[in-house]
């Protein structure tokens, strides 16, 4: 099958939809399909064969988070001419009423529409502001995919319609048989927590953590918590205790076989997020890397631990509940070797392997409806946007 998948977000840049788009595209082609994958880049940089850039991205904020975007009529021109050339069977879009390619594509698309919506919000702005955009496009989507129950409960709130529920994708055994590396690892008197997130986000909670380690502290004094992902975390840090500031490591961005490794080899995973989430992916990627994990209880987070039984959960913003868990974790063997058996027992339900194989029961589930020619305007609309991309709006 010939796959045209389109990311809105900067893929030169770490964020979980991107994450998304890139694992499923290289499933889909260990599988013999040909994908084609969309998105904002930096020309500059190193891009995987299978992805075409329509632009360099700017800064804009978005749900709590900054997210790059790209819009205009250079990505407009890209974006017809890659619809021209891919011919795809079907077309992939994620995040489409985020303002950038994905909804420009939308705008173009002629052949069946595939859309996943990876946000939760109950008032999602960007879906408010763009129905008067999307509504003579809203009938080329074919198929509707949200990540969770949180996120297909956006979509029905401002767009309607039915919606497949088809979760985010791990490689679970990657994690599963990551090696431990020893600076990272902990040891009775020196226990090692991790943090992974943009460290500058407020809503990933990097400061409930910080609030949380005096306790720990308290009573291992040893203890170090393991502070991974983009960002400047100076400003949190001065605002901490000392204590909790001294005893924080910040590596940066790190690898995939970093993540991998670290998330194998400390005590336990803590994810104190405040909100704007609608999965959590990086829980299944603790699970499935034998961390305990210590979440704050969203609705999204409860699903993917099975309400509390593959994790330990906590009140949202509670530094407290936060250093209650980790004690609890730390101080008995049992808790923490029953998290880490019900987490690897739970993570294989993520797995790529089940999550692909959904994906691709939905592709064709379009592609056999796609006999039925689409509505006149529909087609009419994407034509009048396909001869806008070719203008010369590059030259």
């Amino acid at each position: 099958m010939r796959i045209g998948m389109v990311c809105p977000y900067s893929f030169d840049v770490p964020g979980g939809v991107q994450f998304h788009v890139r694992d499923l595209a290289e499933v889909f082609l260990d599988q013999g399909h040909e994908v084609s994958v969309l998105a904002p880049a930096d020309d500059d940089e190193p891009l995987p064969p299978y992805l075409v850039s329509c632009g360099r991205a700017v800064p804009v904020r978005y749900n709590g988070s900054v997210a790059r975007l790209t819009f205009g009529p250079v990505t407009s021109a890209r974006v017809g001419r890659w619809l021209e050339h891919g011919r795809f069977d079907v077309l992939h879009l994620h995040e489409p009423v985020t303002p950038s390619v994905s909804l420009m594509a939308l705008w173009a698309a002629e052949q069946p529409v595939v859309a996943t919506f990876h946000t939760s919000t109950t008032r999602s702005r960007a879906m408010h502001a763009a129905q008067p955009l999307l509504r003579p496009s809203l009938e080329k989507i074919h198929a509707r995919i949200a990540v969770s129950e949180d996120a297909a409960q956006t979509v029905r709130s401002h767009l309607g319609g039915d919606t497949y529920i088809i979760p985010n994708g791990v490689h679970v055994e990657r994690f599963a048989r990551a090696g431990r590396v020893p600076a990272w690892q902990g040891t009775p008197a020196a226990p090692t927590l991790a943090f992974l997130g943009r460290v500058d986000e407020r809503r990933k909670g990097l400061a409930v953590a910080l609030a949380a380690m005096p306790r720990v502290l308290d009573a291992h004094p040893g203890a170090r918590l393991l502070v991974a992902g983009p960002g400047d975390a100076s400003e949190t840090l001065r605002h901490a205790d000392p204590r909790a500031s001294a005893a924080t490591e910040l590596l940066g961005p790190v690898s995939d076989g970093d993540k991998e490794s670290l998330l194998a080899s400390v005590d336990a995973y803590l994810a104190p997020h405040l909100g704007g989430e609608s999965f959590g992916i990086v829980l299944v990627e603790a699970m499935a890397a034998g961390a305990p994990v210590l979440a704050s209880d969203l609705p999204p987070f409860l699903r993917v631990l099975d309400d509390g039984r593959a994790g330990a959960t906590f009140p949202v913003g509670s530094a407290d509940g936060l250093a209650d868990a980790v004690l609890d974790v730390l101080g008995d063997g049992s808790v923490r070797e029953r998290l880490r058996a019900a987490g690897r027992a739970r993570a294989p339900l993520f797995d790529w392997t089940g999550v692909s194989g959904q994906v691709m029961a939905v592709y064709e589930t379009v592609r056999a409806g796609a006999d039925a020619a689409p509505p006149e305007r529909a087609r009419l609309w994407g034509r009048l946007v396909r001869g806008g991309a070719g203008t010369g709006a590059e030259r």
